[in-house]
């Protein structure tokens, strides 16, 4: 993964500087750059953009043509370098290097949090602001139950992780006995 992380840097940097300067603003950028990643990950897609009885051009219509929301002529040009330069089946890896400097521009970051048991409101609330103290960011929060932790939480934000589960103190403490 980390030679597709490569390959969409600059992609991503290069489409985020132009969003950055768009009157349309960054969070209808960031739809479509989801919505091109979407369609860019469908197995069909995938296998008609690598016909090879299609040409480039066909592949940009092909593709543009799959889009609901109305490409700006910037956001054609895009698609039409991605396709040119082999690189439209990046955008899943693009869009997400798109985001994390979106969010790194708002000052915002993804947490990533794991519970074992569903989390009310006033819960997640409080973990968030929490997090918010520790990790010195305003937090999106994307809440998962899972199951296996036992009892606790795990965070991931960026590449920081936070695990406070039983299932991480159980590992922990099978380690200590080992060693």
């Amino acid at each position: 993964m980390a030679e597709l992380s490569t390959i969409a840097r600059p992609y991503a940097e290069a489409l985020f500087a132009t969003a950055r300067d768009d009157q349309a603003g960054l969070a209808s950028w960031s739809s479509l750059v989801s919505e091109l990643a979407h369609v860019a990950s469908l197995g069909d897609v995938r296998d008609a953009l690598t016909d090879p009885r299609l040409d480039t051009a066909q592949r940009i219509e092909l593709f543009a043509g799959l889009i609901k929301t109305p490409l700006s002529q910037q956001a054609r040009n895009f698609i039409e370098l991605l396709v040119s330069n082999r690189r439209i089946l990046v955008l899943p890896e693009i869009a997400e290097q798109f985001e994390i400097l979106k969010n790194q521009h708002e000052g915002t970051a993804l947490a990533q949090i794991s519970s074992a048991f569903a989390l009310s409101d006033e819960q997640v609330q409080k973990l968030v602001s929490g997090l918010e103290k520790k990790f010195g960011l305003k937090l999106k929060p994307a809440i998962t139950v899972d199951t296996s932790l036992i009892g606790g939480v795990r965070v991931i934000v960026g590449d920081q992780v936070l695990d406070t589960s039983v299932q991480a103190q159980l590992a922990r403490m099978r380690d200590t006995l080992a060693a």
